[in-house]
C-alpha cells in the first residue's frame, strides 16, 4: 500500500496519545503506521512554547501545510552544482544518507547545497532510466513497498467486542474480570499466556509450547478452573489468533470472553503491565523450552505476593484471600 501523509484527524490522535504520555510504538499500533512515521512526525512539528516542546496537532497541521507550499516544484536535485555532487558521490558508491551529512559538512554555511537523504533516494527512483539506482546497496529501480502495519488481527470467528461489555467490568467495583495476553520469547520456543484479574491484579500464568489456539485454550482451562465459580465472570482477550478456541474457554469455564479493540492496548492496561512485571525475570527473546512449570509457578508466586501502591500497598493474593468463601488453589 502506497504510502500517505497522515491526515488532521490522525494528528488529533498523535496529540491527544502525546499528551496521554503513551509511546510512539503505541500510537502507530493504534492508526495503523510505522513507528518511524510518527517518530518523525513529533520531531518535525513539535511547538516551542514557553515551557518547552509541546506537540499540538492544530499547530502540526499549519506547519505541514505551510512546507507544502513552501515546497519547490522541481527537485533540487535536477540543478547543479547540488546534482554534481550528488552524482560524484554516488559513483563512488556514497550512501544518500552519507551524501546528504557530508554536505552538511562541506556547505555548512550554504543552506542551497543541503538535502535530505529521503530527497536523494526520490530524486534517484524519479529517474529510474538514469540507473542511479545501480549504486545503491539495493540496486533497486523502485522503493520496496513495506506493508502499511494494519494488522488483519482481531478477525476472529465469533468475537464480542469490548464495547458490549458490562460497564461494571470497567469500574473494578466487583471480583472476577479477567484481562488475557501471551508472552513470546525467542520464535518458536513456547510462549506464556497471562490471566489478570482486574480488580486485585492477581495473576494465572502457564507456560505453553507453541501458540496454538488448541493448546492455549486448554492450559488456560486446566488453570483457571481451579478458580471459584464466583471469580470467573469475564475474560478481555488480546485479538490474537491463539484466543481463536474463545468458545471452548467460555463454555467450559462458564464465563464471557470479550476482545478489545485492535491497536488498544490500553483497553487492556492491566494485563500490559503485569507483562511488563514478568519481562523482569523472562526478557524478550528467552528460550521458554528451557524455562521449566517449576520456574513459571515461583515467578507467579512472587509476584502475586508483591506489594502494589494502586492496592495500598497490600499484595493481590492478600486481596483475593479477603473474599469470604474463596480459597485459593493455584
Amino acid at each position: 500500500m502506497p504510502y500517505q501523509q497522515l491526515s488532521e484527524q490522525e494528528r488529533y490522535v498523535i496529540c491527544q496519545m502525546t499528551m496521554a504520555r503513551f509511546s510512539p510504538a503505541d500510537i502507530a499500533r493504534r492508526l495503523g503506521r510505522h513507528r518511524a512515521t510518527i517518530c518523525r512526525e513529533l520531531r518535525r512539528n513539535r511547538h516551542h512554547g514557553p515551557y518547552g516542546k509541546h506537540y499540538l496537532y492544530d499547530i502540526a497541521q499549519r506547519q505541514t501545510e505551510q512546507r507544502r507550499r513552501q515546497a519547490n516544484e522541481q527537485y533540487k536535485l535536477d540543478h547543479p552544482p547540488l546534482a554534481d555532487y550528488v552524482k560524484r558521490k554516488l559513483k563512488k558508491q556514497w550512501a544518500p544518507e552519507q551524501i546528504a551529512q557530508r554536505l552538511l559538512r562541506d556547505y555548512f554555511h550554504t543552506p542551497v547545497m543541503h538535502v535530505s537523504h529521503e530527497t536523494i533516494y526520490q530524486w534517484i527512483y524519479r529517474h529510474p532510466q538514469d540507473r542511479w539506482y545501480q549504486y545503491l546497496r539495493r540496486q533497486r529501480p523502485r522503493r520496496r513497498l513495506h506493508r502499511s502495519g494494519r494488522e488483519t488481527r482481531g478477525q476472529i470467528p465469533g468475537r464480542v467486542s469490548i464495547s458490549q461489555r458490562p460497564t461494571v467490568v470497567e469500574q473494578r467495583r466487583r471480583f472476577g474480570d479477567w484481562e488475557s495476553d501471551t508472552v513470546e520469547g525467542a520464535k518458536g520456543r513456547g510462549v506464556l499466556v497471562t490471566h489478570v484479574e482486574r480488580k486485585s491484579r492477581y495473576l494465572v500464568v502457564a507456560k505453553l509450547p507453541d501458540k496454538r489456539a488448541a493448546t492455549l485454550a486448554s492450559r488456560s482451562i486446566r488453570r483457571l478452573g481451579r478458580l471459584p465459580q464466583s471469580l470467573l465472570k469475564t475474560l478481555t482477550c488480546d485479538n490474537g489468533k491463539e484466543f481463536a478456541e474463545h468458545h471452548q474457554i467460555a463454555g467450559k469455564l462458564k464465563t464471557r470472553v470479550y476482545f478489545a479493540d485492535p491497536h488498544a492496548p490500553w483497553q487492556r492496561a492491566t494485563n500490559e503491565n503485569t507483562n511488563g512485571l514478568l519481562r523482569q525475570f523472562f526478557p524478550k527473546g528467552t528460550d521458554f523450552s528451557r524455562v521449566s512449570h517449576r520456574q513459571v509457578a515461583k515467578v507467579q508466586r512472587l509476584l502475586n505476593n508483591r506489594p502494589r501502591k494502586c492496592l495500598n500497598y497490600r499484595t493481590p493474593a492478600e486481596v483475593l484471600s479477603d473474599i469470604p468463601g474463596v480459597a485459593l488453589r493455584i
